[in-house]
């Protein structure tokens, strides 16, 4: 289990439990490492300072009991954003018909980066209609992927709010 995974595993009871959701944890820098917690709001409402705020207490004081970097580290967190990384199955049914760029660990039928409007999920892999067609992506080979800024997805976003 590398760092970020006992991370996760150490601060999710937490923080789902305040009504939150980790999207993602991140280990980013060496001298001074930075540890960033991206996190939602379970009922899909914005995220404020003060829920961030929250966030960051609990996680603090869980990781200063259970010490999983041994050196000095910053401690971030931040709402996904906009344009936010897509880390789980959900998210990618959860933002069907939105463009995304999606980044394999290895080439699938020749390449490695997708393009192109989410289509959801099925049987475990993530679908995706791409300008050279339709894509299957098996969730496990996703390395990177992240919604693009368009206009139909700012104007999604601020129907919400």
């Amino acid at each position: 289990m590398d760092a970020t995974d006992r991370i996760q595993k150490i601060i999710a009871p937490s923080v789902e439990a305040m009504g939150y959701e980790i999207v993602r944890v991140q280990v980013s820098g060496t001298q001074k490492p930075t540890l960033q917690v991206m996190a939602e709001r379970k009922d899909d409402a914005a995220m404020t300072v003060e829920d961030c705020a929250d966030i960051s207490r609990a996680v603090s004081a869980l990781l200063d009991v259970e010490d999983p970097i041994s050196s000095a580290y910053t401690l971030e967190i931040s709402s996904p954003g906009i344009d936010r990384p897509l880390t789980r199955l959900k998210d990618f049914e959860r933002f069907a018909g939105f463009e995304a760029r999606i980044e394999t660990r290895f080439p699938l039928d020749g390449r490695k980066r997708f393009r192109g409007i989410l289509k959801g999920v099925e049987n475990g892999a993530v679908r995706i209609d791409t300008d050279t067609g339709p894509a299957s992506v098996p969730f496990d080979a996703v390395q990177r992927a992240k919604l693009l800024l368009t206009d139909e997805l700012i104007a999604a976003t601020a129907a919400q709010q």
